[in-house]
C-alpha cells in the first residue's frame, strides 16, 4: 500500500526512522539503486527543518531521518503516454520501484528486532 509510504501515522513514521537510524547504510544502498535513480531520480517527500525528537543533529543520515514522507514519482510526457508502449514502460517502473515497497513493507510489518508484527 504505496500511500502508506506517502503520509505515513505517527507510530510507523517513528519505526521509519528508528530503522533509518540502526540500518542507514541499508537504505543508502537501497535509495542509491542505479535503476531506481535512473527512472525515479531522488526519494521525494515533506521534511523537517531540524532533527526529529529524539534523533541527534550529528547523526550521518539525519537528511533521511528529517523525511515525512517516503515517495517516489515519475512523470511521463504526453509522447510517453500516447506512445504504444506506455504500458511497458509503466510495467517496468513499478519492477523497480518493487525493490523499495519490498524495503517499506519489510520494515513497517516487522518489530526493531525483525519479529513480525502480523503473524
Amino acid at each position: 500500500m504505496p500511500w502508506l509510504f506517502f503520509s505515513p501515522n505517527r507510530e510507523d513514521l517513528q519505526r521509519i526512522r528508528k530503522d533509518i537510524e540502526l540500518n542507514y547504510r541499508e537504505w543508502e544502498d537501497v535509495l542509491g539503486e542505479k535503476t531506481l535513480r535512473k527512472v525515479f531520480g531522488e526519494m521525494k517527500g515533506a521534511k523537517l527543518t531540524l532533527a526529529p525528537r529524539g534523533f541527534a543533529n550529528e547523526h550521518p543520515a539525519i537528511e533521511l531521518l528529517r523525511y515525512k514522507q517516503f515517495y517516489f514519482e515519475r512523470r511521463f510526457s504526453r509522447k510517453e503516454i500516447l506512445s504504444e508502449n506506455l504500458v511497458v514502460e509503466m510495467n517496468n517502473s513499478f519492477k523497480c520501484l518493487r525493490p523499495y515497497f519490498d524495503f517499506m513493507s519489510d520494515i513497517l510489518t516487522t518489530d526493531a528486532n525483525g519479529v513480525s508484527l502480523v503473524d
